[in-house]
């Protein structure tokens, strides 16, 4: 009497199941990719309308010191002196400017303080890219307004690739910054020698991190748990 033959899994069951997950798992992956490239299409343009009918103000001349770790240079000579360290990708720095940039802008525009901005770019590359820019929409007399607008349209998390080229020469072109001479010097990084030179005075003024405020050469502490104009704009007076 002949032994009955043992079953057998159908040939290539396994494979089919492995190659369906796999495809599923795929899917997942590309879906979430493509999902990701949309939301962050979605947030670059819902930034960008923090720039709508924005209104440039007048040049302000802006000279690079090497002297003061090549730091950017607004109304010399004033006897009270403020200066400001940043990073342009910093969400602290951007706390920084909405409490009190209004009034440094104030305190340039009247020439009652010479302000020095430090543009450091230690967050990355793109903190590169954003201080380079900045340091070409200064040569064109329109640091502030160019330097505002970076906080405008900051993105919550740093190094998310919205500060390319082409979206610092967006953020230019939406502020009326429009020139083909701010075009190329950020498409050729034609400030990065000034951006390193800002980087690499930080220890020499034992800075740290950002934002870092010098008032007439002291250090200023904040009191308060957030960014108070009223105790700044206290410290800025007392000198």
């Amino acid at each position: 009497m002949s032994k009955q033959a043992k079953s057998k899994a159908p040939s290539g069951g396994d494979n089919f199941t492995r190659w369906l997950v796999m495809g599923m798992v795929a899917l997942v992956v590309i879906t979430g990719v493509a999902f990701s490239m949309m939301s962050q299409s979605t947030k670059a343009n819902a930034s960008f309308t923090a720039l709508k009918n924005y209104i440039m103000a007048a040049p302000v001349t802006a000279t690079v010191d090497p002297a003061q770790g090549s730091g950017l240079v607004l109304n010399p000579g004033n006897k009270l002196q403020i200066d400001v360290w940043e990073d342009p990708q910093c969400p602290v720095c951007r706390s920084f400017e909405q409490a009190n940039g209004g009034y440094i802008d104030d305190l340039v525009r009247t020439n009652k303080a010479t302000v020095v901005f430090h543009v450091l770019s230690f967050l990355g590359d793109e903190s590169v890219r954003t201080a380079n820019a900045e340091f070409c929409a200064a040569e064109e007399g329109q640091y502030l307004d160019f330097h505002k607008a970076i906080y405008l349209v900051q993105p919550t998390l740093e190094n998310s690739g919205f500060f390319s080229n082409a979206n610092l020469i967006k953020i230019g072109d939406y502020i009326g910054l429009k020139s083909k001479a701010f075009t190329d010097c950020v498409n050729k990084a034609s400030k990065f020698d000034i951006v390193k030179a800002n980087y690499d005075s930080m220890p020499k003024y034992k800075v740290s991190g950002t934002p870092t405020v010098f008032i007439n050469g002291k250090l200023w502490e904040r009191k308060s748990s957030d960014f108070n104009l009223a105790e700044f704009r206290l410290a800025v007076e007392a000198g």
